[in-house]
């Protein structure tokens, strides 16, 4: 069963707003005045585009799924109306020979590297004519193993254990039987265990894995899948582009200084192996203001990549001061063409803010209503 655009989640006080401007016909003529005063760099942001699930059905998480594929191709299109659809590395070419990049430029961007990229996602951009990055997490590639945090998310939805025994959390709580509560758990638990180190983060998984006899080490489960290797390289002799995500998905600033490095090091050597073109561009994984730091940046440097982005919302006025650290415009399932189009248009008005996270503890996930 697939959940109609209607009856998924309420937009909001920023939905409702870019509905109206939307249905106003104004936009273009404010995003043409926009464009005489403010020149700066959209970066979109996806995970998953597919077909939006009934919740109650689905085993993963609802969370990454940016846009059903209907919606994405009205998206795609209406860049390519209105906007000036570039490449990261037309970006980098800029900024190293020192232009400005065209007005009203916007660059297409996924994370993780879900086969439904490759299934759904690659050929309406194929269609369309418009081109993107595709940042991936190398290890699942190489093994075809489900993302953790999704995974962690598919065993609280399915355990048959009464109680979520999590220690490093403090939490010791009873499993409700309906899986919108369950969702709600698994929500609280991915946003807490963010303030823990990666490695922590790791090892919390693998316990919940043996205790509850549910491994991920041979799971092929059709809804969690990575792209292989092959369908990169079609996707690249395509023209799409790709870039690292590291190569396990861990939160880079909470990784041992050896372990971040190697994990960069090692994602852009696996990329240089199996594709054509060198890998010059990161995302960070998790991409807020604890997933990577100054030690991060100067690794990604070192290690050869010459642009980055984060997952934290905003657009970019001077992208040659933050090239390692650009801001990104998240693209949410419920999100309607009204809202996406304004958010184009008018990014900082209709886009969602990201405040800065406490130091002890979590207040708000990037990029979260």
């Amino acid at each position: 069963m697939v959940i109609p655009t209607t009856q998924r989640g309420a937009p909001g006080i920023r939905g409702r707003l870019g509905e109206l401007c939307y249905s106003s016909g104004l936009l273009h003529s404010l995003q043409r005045v926009r464009a005489w005063w403010q020149r700066d760099l959209r970066i979109l942001a996806y995970h998953r585009v597919m077909p939006v699930p009934d919740p109650d059905a689905y085993e993963f998480d609802m969370e990454l799924i940016s846009t059903p594929p209907a919606e994405f191709r009205e998206q795609m299109l209406r860049l390519k109306r209105h906007f000036r659809p570039i490449r990261l590395t037309d970006v980098v070419a800029a900024l190293d020979a020192g232009e400005a990049l065209p007005p009203d430029s916007v660059a297409v961007t996924f994370d993780d590297g879900y086969d439904d990229n490759y299934r759904i996602a690659a050929p309406i951009l194929d269609e369309v004519g418009v081109p993107a990055t595709f940042f991936v997490s190398t290890g699942h590639l190489d093994t075809g193993r489900p993302y953790a945090y999704d995974w962690l998310v598919h065993m609280i939805l399915l355990t048959d254990a009464p109680q979520l025994v999590l220690p490093e959390l403090a939490i010791d709580i009873p499993l409700p039987a309906t899986r919108a509560l369950r969702r709600r758990i698994a929500g609280n638990v991915l946003l807490r265990m963010k303030w823990m180190d990666a490695l922590g983060q790791t090892a919390m998984i693998e316990r919940l894995e043996a205790e509850w006899g549910m491994p991920s080490v041979n799971a092929r489960p059709a809804d969690c899948r990575p792209m292989t290797w092959d369908q990169a390289r079609e996707m690249e002799a395509a023209g799409l582009e790709f870039g690292s995500h590291g190569v396990h998905h861990r939160m880079l600033a909470r990784l041992p200084q050896d372990d971040m490095e190697r994990e960069i090091r090692e994602s852009k050597a696996t990329l240089d192996r199996e594709l054509r073109h060198p890998a010059v561009l990161m995302s960070y994984p998790i991409g807020g203001d604890r997933a990577y730091n100054d030690a991060v940046i100067a690794a990604t440097r070192n290690a050869g990549f010459q642009l980055a982005c984060s997952y934290i919302c905003g657009t970019n006025a001077e992208p040659s001061e933050n090239r390692y650290a650009l801001q990104r415009l998240p693209v949410e399932s419920n999100m309607g063409p009204g809202w996406f189009a304004a958010m184009l248009a008018l990014p900082q008005l209709m886009s969602y803010p990201t405040p800065p996270h406490a130091a002890n503890g979590p207040r708000e996930m990037s990029c979260s209503p």
